[in-house]
């Protein structure tokens, strides 16, 4: 089944994947825990799983593409991460 899917492709939705089986727990562990201190701790948490899956998704089709698109291109698409874990660190 999984030979039907690019390589790049699959690694990304898998990394997507994990990414909210690990939201998801992280959202059982709140409703455990029951107390708005121990929740705030678990949602900051948070906060590094997204930006880190967002550059290794990012990385893994930039590589996957980079002989496909000019340097310029790239720079642009790396430009925008940037901004958006900015964006994200400024909030």
């Amino acid at each position: 089944m999984f030979s039907l899917f690019e390589k790049a492709v699959l690694g990304m939705a898998l990394l997507r994947l994990l990414s909210g089986c690990i939201e998801i727990a992280a959202a059982m562990l709140m409703l455990k825990a029951n107390q708005i201190e121990k929740a705030l701790i678990i949602n900051s948490s948070l906060a590094i799983v997204g930006p880190l899956i967002l550059i290794a998704t990012t990385t893994i089709g930039l590589f996957s593409i980079a002989d496909k698109i000019s340097f310029g291109k790239m720079l642009f698409v790396l430009t925008g991460v940037g901004f958006i874990l900015y964006g994200v660190r400024s909030s």
